[in-house]
């Protein structure tokens, strides 16, 4: 995917040091657990989404990836100007007139007009206009449409340039991988453009941007910032068994949310997180290990699927193919007599799925209900 190329260059130029990256328009997350598969080791990723639906199911997607340096948030580009010189990294798959989909979506041609270009190339400009204050000096800001025409592209990102602060900077590529470059007069821009016929894959255009200044790393200081996590009432001590449900959890800070679930956040990206709630409403972040219920902890999915699990510290079940997929799909069934009881991780393959409580002649699923497959013949 070119898009890791853009990021491993962005590495290159800056060092292998931690980043805070930002996917503004992220739903339904492929390009964010991609970013979260290749960012250097103890970076950020905030991904972004305004739409409420969206942005619930890129939250789900991220949180079964699992890993637990990821922020879902769910804003206008707008707010994110309260964010000054935050991100290292942006990435903007903007909203655009979808000619790169024409051909895999033929009901799209019927949309395009136009005006609807020029609306989209307006709307492009103010999303970037909105967040290039909350990239750092050196930073940079990788800019991407599936769409042909040159408003929404060679022009918009020459407008980047010379109004905001910017240059083009070269990707590497394999004359064999058919990308195009820039057309018309924007021949001194180093853009990529992929097209179908040349390509593999549907319309596809890309530009990497940095901007002006000095590039410095870490996370920038605030003073005075309330959050949703230091401004909570005083919550109740957080037993050490909990605790021992994640792995090194020394790294981790331990905090009670306002709707009464334990949750686990990385202590070095806590600052970061106090922020990003102070600007941003946050739909997920970290671990959510669960609810204290009497004396016991209803587990959450969210520790179910991260990779932050100490898993001998859990009940596991191995569940057959047949079980996984009623499991899925929130389905009530019988665990076997060797089942442990109490609250126990099902796997499929050693993959862990999520939460049964076996009771002995019952089990309930814990699996969100949101997410339930609904396909009426899954097999």
């Amino acid at each position: 995917m070119f898009v890791e190329k853009a990021m491993n260059q962005v590495v290159e130029i800056l060092g292998e040091q931690p980043l805070n990256v930002l996917d503004l328009c992220a739903a339904p997350g492929g390009k964010s657990i991609l970013l979260a598969s290749i960012l250097p080791e103890n970076s950020l990723l905030v991904t972004n989404e305004l739409n409420r639906l969206r942005a619930n199911i890129l939250a789900e997607n991220l949180i079964k990836w699992g890993l637990p340096n990821v922020v879902t948030t769910q804003s206008d580009a707008t707010a994110f100007s309260g964010m000054n010189e935050f991100f290292d990294v942006l990435l903007t798959d903007v909203p655009c007139s979808g000619e790169g989909m024409f051909r895999k979506d033929p009901d799209s041609v019927g949309e395009w007009s136009v005006d609807n270009v020029r609306l989209c190339a307006n709307r492009q400009r103010e999303i970037v206009r909105n967040i290039w204050s909350a990239l750092k000096p050196g930073g940079f800001l990788i800019y991407s449409t599936c769409t042909y025409n040159v408003c929404e592209n060679e022009e918009n990102v020459q407008w980047i340039c010379e109004e905001l602060g910017g240059k083009t900077v070269p990707v590497p590529v394999m004359k064999e991988w058919g990308i195009s470059g820039a057309r018309g007069s924007f021949k001194d821009l180093s853009v990529y453009r992929f097209f179908p016929h040349r390509t593999k894959g549907e319309g596809f255009f890309l530009a990497l941007i940095q901007k002006e200044g000095e590039h410095v790393g870490g996370v920038p200081q605030r003073k005075n910032v309330r959050t949703r996590v230091s401004a909570s009432k005083k919550a109740p001590a957080i037993p050490s068994e909990v605790r021992g449900l994640i792995l090194n959890d020394a790294d981790f800070e331990f905090y009670t949310d306002r709707q009464g679930r334990i949750c686990a956040f990385l202590s070095r990206h806590i600052p970061s997180l106090r922020a990003l709630e102070e600007n941003l409403r946050v739909v997920h972040a970290g671990v959510v290990l669960g609810e204290i219920k009497g004396k016991d902890l209803l587990p959450d999915c969210s520790l179910a699927l991260s990779v932050s699990l100490n898993r001998d510290a859990v009940k596991c079940y191995d569940l057959d193919h047949r079980q996984a997929i009623d499991f899925l799909r929130r389905e009530a069934f019988a665990l076997p007599d060797d089942c442990p009881l109490g609250w126990v991780l099902v796997r499929f393959e050693g993959q862990p799925l999520g939460w049964m409580k076996n009771i002995g002649n019952r089990a309930n699923n814990g699996y969100p209900n949101e997410w339930r497959i609904r396909s009426e013949n899954p097999f």
